[in-house]
């Protein structure tokens, strides 16, 4: 081919590459967002409507630390602790190694559950999605239910512990100068046993507590 016929064709070639990027852009940003679109929003002031057994029993095992920080376990403390959960695992970067999204890819499903599906999403804890970037650590996106609340605290103050060769880092200002866990390390982990709480019995039971026996004379 000439030089001169393929100056000719280099503005049809440069028009096509454009519409195929425009193509692409639309459908895989425009096209989702059309067909969801319906799916109802939540707020977090509207998620915190429906408190958790597993927040409740927070404030039963932290009694001093939990009405110190949050007071009782009503709506507004479970919505307050969300907020100031999600925004701890934000800024302390643990989506960097969690991710919180089951793929369709290399049998996620048989190491973390279903795969997710776009209504998990639709709501103001989950956007923008913290998808995570790297699976060092196990994905979140059903933790509810599976850890009790004090296994997550014993993570956080000390990784190896409970997951041994756990290369998460220790997290000791989650916690007051006497060791007991601070407003970060309550909260973090209301928001932590809130992912995947929208599933019916997806988790583990947790424990019952088991009725106290009288005293022997």
């Amino acid at each position: 081919m000439s030089s001169s016929s393929m100056e000719r064709f280099a503005p049809i070639v440069l028009v096509a590459g454009l519409l195929f990027f425009l193509f692409g852009t639309f459908w895989q940003a425009v096209a989702p967002w059309l067909s969801l679109r319906h799916l109802p929003y939540k707020s977090i002031d509207e998620i915190a409507q429906t408190v958790p057994p597993t927040f409740r029993m927070m404030a039963d095992d932290y009694p001093d630390e939990f009405k110190k920080y949050f007071g009782e376990p009503d709506t507004a403390a479970f919505a307050r602790a969300l907020r100031i959960g999600r925004g701890v695992y934000v800024a302390e970067a643990c989506w960097h190694c969690h991710t919180q999204q089951v793929r369709p890819v290399s049998n996620e499903e048989l190491r973390f559950g279903p795969v997710s599906y776009p209504s998990e999403y639709a709501n103001a804890l989950q956007l923008p999605p913290l998808l995570g970037t790297r699976r060092v650590g196990p994905d979140l996106i059903r933790e509810a239910g599976v850890h009790s609340s004090d296994w997550h605290m014993a993570h956080f103050k000390n990784p190896p512990a409970v997951t041994p060769g756990s290369v998460m880092p220790s997290y000791g200002w989650f916690f007051d100068k006497d060791g007991s866990p601070g407003e970060r390390a309550l909260a973090v982990t209301a928001y932590i046993q809130w992912l995947g709480s929208w599933i019916p019995n997806h988790a583990y039971e947790l424990p019952t507590r088991p009725a106290a026996q009288p005293e022997k004379q």
